[in-house]
């Protein structure tokens, strides 16, 4: 066996860029709403009518719901875990005798075998009685070790370890490392064949549920050779493994009750057979798990959605100003109508892409991933007016408003709390690139080579070939379309008319396309770089799919004559904001500062506005900014805390 590599891995943009290409899932096997969106072609028929579980996975999800609610508000102190910084041992047990761990683990490895529809339906629960509960039962589930040995794990390995994490062992993913972020290409931390055994070195970051993990998924680079392809491998690696150091518990300015922390590997020894698929399919593993694994965290965010309603709702008709409750000045109506509908619409997003994902019909990799950032990005935002909305209380502390003698609402955690969903599992400014790169696929496949600087002059010939079959097609089918018929989607029209709204997303779904074809003509192979133009390509994306769900989820519920009334009322509010929203960013795709941007930032990078610093003190001390990862045995001692 070799000894580890010290040396971390140098790559250039060109070779990580292939990583993540080869990570990625080729194929599209089945339709999907919104890449058709992105192409400039609504089909409503995919979400319409709303897809429904069925009978059995509705009896089994409202039981285990009834519970779950029962146990949060007798069980959760919000409080206390906010005060102590943990989650009780005693609530963890309490979770684990519901069967909270194993919702999404079949029934026959012992767990709940809930559906994708109630399994996010928990954890909106779960977060809303404590967003730090929802993180551990999430990191646990929808990245942890039942996820993807659900999908790529061996008969074995399922027998083995989907029995312990249904009930009794807590999981963790581990990827990050301190100089390793979203560039997975650069991961140090490495995995070397010996006999039956692969030894692991290395360190992680930011473990989620690291801290009191009894399993652990860690993905680590493997050096190829005779024996296997090499890359970046997933291992399913017993957390109490000789070797393995919880060096340091990591403190948040929110989700104080999170278990995350920095894990070193020291000459651990992992089976072989604790593999997770071949060598080399790590990322791969990893991307396909967080296709459906993403849905949790808007989930939680429609619970705080939710949360932020309720409060603003009761504090708004109790506070007056001026002669009259808060709600009705204007100023305050518009935050809590902009709560309300925005919720809604979270909810319809979310539920869609859920039950799409258990139909199983679709494919859902961006569905999901703007579920992840429309719900991150908006549930801040509705935090943040809830604030507003409470004013001086908004920003006191629940605890120092209990002690005065009022009601303690955490407006101000769950602020601090949401704020990591835009970080957590792709940040904003990741998931814009992400889901950028599934939306221009149809037009990299047939033109890809015309703007790659590798390409043979053969190659270019033969994509400029395939482009023109391919455009001539395509671009006449975007001149016109049922959004410009008064009729079209005369069934949303009722006592509040949604069809106008679903017009209004058929023509700029083709807008939206003709915009993404004229800036890759203009900027060919720069159209990368080009990441302040495509992430407001992919917001406005979001916001029309958004409306879609919207729309589809009042007209189901008006059939089934459960608030129908009510919900098209929400889901029109919600088209309206939308559109003010979606007209600007269309606007701002060529109105913009991006170019005077970079100039500015060329001249903070070179200095040349060190001046402006001038006249303050820096309270940060003179540390790294990246903590030394040097492979070798820890010298810090073992914080890691299992659960009683």
């Amino acid at each position: 066996m070799s000894a580890p590599t010290t040396k971390k891995p140098t790559v250039t943009e060109r070779e990580a860029r292939q990583v993540a290409e080869a990570a990625r899932e080729q194929d599209w096997r089945k339709p999907s709403f919104a890449k058709e969106l992105f192409l400039g072609r609504f089909r409503l028929d995919l979400i319409h009518p709303h897809p429904l579980p069925a009978d059995e996975d509705v009896r089994r999800g409202e039981e285990f719901l009834a519970r779950l609610h029962e146990f949060c508000e007798t069980s959760i102190d919000s409080a206390r875990i906010e005060r102590e910084a943990r989650i009780p041992d005693e609530v963890v047990a309490g979770l684990k005798e519901i069967g909270a761990l194993g919702m999404k683990i079949d029934t026959k490895y012992g767990g709940l075998g809930l559906t994708q529809v109630y399994y996010n339906r928990a954890l909106s629960l779960a977060g809303s009685a404590n967003p730090a509960v929802g993180a551990l039962l999430s990191a646990h589930q929808s990245i942890g070790v039942p996820q993807p040995l659900k999908i790529f794990g061996t008969q074995e390995q399922k027998d083995a370890f989907l029995p312990r994490c249904a009930r009794t062992d807590i999981s963790a993913f581990l990827l990050t490392e301190p100089d390793v972020g979203s560039d997975p290409a650069r991961l140090a931390t490495t995995a070397v064949r010996d006999g039956d055994d692969y030894v692991l070195d290395g360190v992680k970051l930011w473990t989620t549920n690291g801290v009191v993990a009894d399993l652990l998924v860690v993905m680590a680079r493997v050096p190829k050779s005779p024996e296997g392809k090499g890359g970046i491998t997933a291992f399913v690696v017993e957390a109490d493994s000789p070797g393995i150091t919880v060096e340091h518990r990591n403190a948040f300015m929110g989700l104080r009750g999170i278990e995350n922390g920095v894990t070193r590997f020291h000459q651990v020894r992992v089976p072989a057979a604790n593999r997770i698929g071949p060598e080399g399919a790590g990322l791969k593993i990893a991307l396909t798990t967080l296709n459906t694994g993403r849905l949790s965290l808007p989930a939680m965010c429609v619970g705080a959605g939710k949360w932020c309603l309720k409060i603003a709702r009761e504090w708004s008709a109790v506070r007056e100003q001026w002669g009259k409750p808060v709600a009705l000045h204007e100023a305050v109506g518009s935050k809590i109508s902009f709560i309300a509908a925005t919720t809604f619409a979270m909810e319809a997003v979310v539920d869609l892409s859920s039950q799409m994902a258990d139909e199983n019909r679709n494919d859902i990799r961006i569905e999901a991933a703007l579920a992840k950032l429309y719900g991150s990005e908006m549930g801040c935002l509705m935090a943040d007016e809830l604030v507003q909305i409470r004013g001086g209380r908004g920003f006191e502390t629940a605890e120092s408003l209990a002690a005065r003698g009022e009601r303690a609402v955490p407006a101000e955690q769950l602020l601090r709390d949401l704020r990591i969903n835009r970080i957590f599992e792709g940040s904003t400014e990741i998931m814009h690139l992400l889901i950028a790169r599934e939306a221009v696929d149809a037009h990299l496949s047939v033109a890809g080579d015309l703007i790659d600087p590798d390409k043979s002059l053969q190659d270019k010939a033969r994509a400029g070939a395939n482009a023109g079959v391919f455009y001539a097609k395509w671009l006449p089918k975007l001149v016109a379309g049922p959004g410009q018929v008064p009729t079209s989607y005369g069934d949303f029209k009722h006592a509040v008319d949604l069809s106008p709204h679903l017009r209004y997303v058929e023509r700029h779904s083709r807008k939206l396309a003709r915009s993404t074809f004229y800036a890759m003509s203009r900027w060919q192979g720069r159209m990368e770089t080009k990441q302040g133009f495509l992430g407001r390509i992919v917001d406005i994306g979001a916001e029309l799919f958004a409306m879609s769900a919207a729309c589809v989820r009042a007209e189901l519920l008006r059939r089934q004559g459960d608030h129908g009334r009510e919900a098209y009322q929400l889901a029109d509010a919600f088209c309206r904001q939308s559109r003010i929203r979606v007209d600007e960013l269309f606007g701002r795709l060529w109105s913009n500062t991006d170019d005077l941007d970079r100039k500015v930032v060329k001249g903070v990078l070179g200095g040349s506005y060190e001046w402006l610093e001038r006249g303050i003190v820096d309270p940060s001390d003179d540390g790294p900014w990246i903590a030394d990862a040097t492979p070798g045995p820890s010298r810090q001692e073992n914080v890691r805390r299992p659960f009683e």
